[in-house]
């Protein structure tokens, strides 16, 4: 019994001490790249297609009224007086 208590304290000491030992991870470093020279330029691609019609646009305002006509020349007497053609009989 009096060895008991000392080897508990021996076992548990070296329990917690395999326990405690940090497992170190070596983390791989990402490569950098470097560009290098540039290459020569590539061939002229191909002319794009016509695109679509635009829409028409929008109708424009009404211009403004235009000044009263001056006055005309009197006839030489003659008078012309034009008739409304005759309206259908009323049924």
């Amino acid at each position: 019994m009096k060895y008991t208590l000392p080897l508990f304290a021996v076992l548990g000491a070296l329990s917690l001490t395999a326990c405690d030992r940090p497992t170190v991870i070596a983390v791989p470093v990402a490569p950098v790249m470097v560009p290098g020279p540039p290459g020569p330029a590539g061939a002229t691609g191909a002319t794009g297609s016509t695109g679509d019609t635009g829409s028409s646009g929008a109708t424009g305002y009404t211009g403004a009224t235009g000044d009263t006509g001056a006055t005309g020349k009197e006839g030489a007497g003659t008078t012309v007086i034009v008739m409304p053609p005759a309206s259908a009989p009323a049924n």
